[in-house]
């Protein structure tokens, strides 16, 4: 045709063609340069991306800093492998009540800057469950939201039933024309302003959506995060590094198999992780079957309950049919698998509520993340960068 494909110029043009995670690097071979990989098998190389160990544990994390610069020494700041040194002190109980102080004054910190923000209380005592990232579909904050809907109908019909209360913490931008993404902030908030002021549930479930989120909002949510919302549709993501910030500061996972979710669990071990939903291969498979929303959502009581709170104005009496353009794409055009991996997503959410409760067993998981994900130092990936990209001696960087 009359056009031209800019990837495959760049492809063309390069020496290399790097993938930022393990299962980037696979899928650009196998689909979107599937035939430049057979004509140059040794072009597409893997460089997983990495975080600098100064700005987010050093720099953000001060309670943290100090009791591992007292356990392990300080050497882990400049190479952040060496924070493997705390895999033992996961079975000491004193480390385990130190690490966990140092979490919950990170806790108060943030509800602190929340109240501030948004004049929202919230107990630093409940799970903090954290999804700060680019508002996008594939990132699937929609999902997050839905299942929260859901678990306050559910709270609602059953008002005694023993909960795990959590605050949920949502923030992230969207891009200036994404009206799509504007709506799922907009309904995240239509949510929050009736869930927190219910009497009903407001002391179980909380949910904030903090505005403006930049570098320095970041600094002071990741290190108070004790769950990690990486729940991107399989295959769609490249990476991620707000997986790798919030791992190295003590959270433990949610997410699907997807960018460097892949890599973390690898490293963390299945028992540190919470893995759900489909893998890049079935979301393929699905999509080339063609999927049926409606048909998922009406076998699913659970979902189809929220979508009709939704649609019938309970987050937006004011303006009842305000989400109409959200429900109608759950319905009809649910490309990023909201519908079909919800079942799922909320049975390991469940999960979570239960591990949570107990506190030294979740303290020893999220050491055991810290202590383990110091591979995904950004000193690594530049190194590597170095070394097969761009072919610089080490030491004149």
């Amino acid at each position: 045709g009359n056009s031209v494909h800019m990837g495959n110029l760049a492809f063309i043009g390069s020496r290399r063609v790097n993938g930022v995670s393990g299962l980037h690097t696979e899928l650009m071979k196998k689909t979107v340069f599937r035939t430049l990989h057979t004509l140059f098998p040794n072009r597409i190389v893997n460089e997983t991306n990495g975080i600098t160990p100064r700005r987010w544990l050093h720099q953000c994390n001060r309670p943290l800093r100090e009791l591992l610069i007292e356990a392990i020494g300080d050497g882990w700041i400049s190479d952040l492998e060496r924070i493997e040194d705390l895999l033992p002190l996961a079975e000491d109980s004193e480390f385990r009540h130190r690490f966990a102080r140092a979490k919950i004054t990170n806790k108060h910190r943030l509800a602190a800057e929340i109240e501030t923000r948004t004049g929202i209380a919230v107990d630093p005592d409940a799970m903090f469950d954290v999804q700060v990232k680019r508002i996008h579909e594939y990132k699937r904050q929609l999902l997050n939201i839905l299942e929260a809907i859901a678990d306050y109908l559910e709270m609602r019909d059953n008002p005694h039933a023993v909960r795990t209360p959590r605050v949920k913490v949502f923030a992230g931008k969207a891009a200036p024309s994404y009206t799509m993404a504007k709506m799922i902030i907009k309904l995240i908030n239509d949510v929050a302003a009736l869930v927190n002021t219910d009497p009903l549930t407001r002391d179980k479930l909380k949910i904030v959506f903090l505005p403006n989120f930049n570098v320095s909002l970041a600094e002071a949510i990741i290190p108070a995060a004790d769950l990690s919302e990486q729940i991107s549709t399989a295959g769609m993501e490249a990476s991620g590094t707000g997986n790798m910030k919030l791992a190295l500061n003590g959270a433990l996972t949610i997410g699907t198999l997807d960018g460097a979710n892949v890599e973390i669990r690898d490293r963390v071990g299945d028992d540190n992780i919470f893995i759900f939903g489909m893998t890049a291969e079935e979301v393929a498979e699905l999509r080339s079957e063609g999927y049926s929303p409606r048909q998922r959502i009406e076998s699913t009581p659970d979902l189809a309950a929220a979508i009709t709170a939704i649609a019938e104005g309970l987050f937006s009496p004011d303006e009842p049919h305000r989400h109409h353009m959200i429900v109608d794409r759950l319905y009809n055009d649910d490309y990023f698998l909201v519908t079909a991996d919800f079942d799922a997503y909320r049975r390991t959410q469940r999960q979570i509520d239960d591990a949570f409760t107990d506190t030294d067993s979740w303290t020893r998981r999220g050491i055991l993340n810290t202590a383990n994900v110091g591979w995904f130092s950004s000193d690594r990936s530049i190194r590597g960068y170095a070394d097969d990209i761009w072919r610089v001696p080490i030491g004149e960087l």
